[in-house]
């Protein structure tokens, strides 16, 4: 109620757009909820769309990853997609890629989607967006990747999905 109350307040000094937070979501995932079998090795193995909105000031660009901390060997990398245009607000359904925009190898081995496809019991799929204030990272390694990111980034939006195979 306080942080509406002075967004209204602030918006006489500054744009509106100030007190909107940086929002990752999907037309097929709700936050916290399931994640849908076409995404899933158990379907098609289809990223899901996602879109996101009110990016901070200053985003050059954006980098996304899709993490299941709950694999059995630790952290499993489904996706990572960077140098995505500061222009863009979505990824259609299928992962099509804005031009420009580069992939590395998920822990599947080869760059993409990598399918929810968890041995047992409800895994997390925890899909992370990166404002960067950088134009392109380059063709970097993974490592690489991570450590650009951390440099780089002001500001992340985070949807989380679960599943559990039937």
């Amino acid at each position: 109620m306080k942080t509406t109350f002075f967004c209204l307040l602030m918006a006489g000094f500054f744009a509106a757009a100030s007190c909107s937070a940086f929002e990752l979501t999907s037309p097929d995932i709700k936050d916290g909820g399931q994640l849908p079998v076409f995404c899933s090795c158990d379907g098609s193995g289809t990223a899901p769309g996602l879109v996101w909105s009110n990016p901070p000031a200053g985003t050059k660009s954006f980098a996304l990853t899709c993490i299941d901390p709950d694999a059995p060997k630790g952290a499993f990398i489904h996706w990572v997609v960077y140098d995505i245009p500061a222009s863009a607000a979505a990824i259609a359904q299928g992962g099509r890629l804005h031009a420009g925009s580069r992939e590395l190898a998920s822990d599947y081995g080869r760059p993409g989607f990598g399918p929810a496809c968890p041995p047992s019991g409800t895994h997390r799929y925890i899909f992370t967006l990166y404002a960067l204030n950088t134009d392109r990272l380059g063709s970097v390694s993974r490592d690489e990747f991570f450590k650009a990111i951390k440099r780089t980034q002001i500001g992340t939006a985070v949807l989380t999905s679960l599943f559990k195979r039937k």
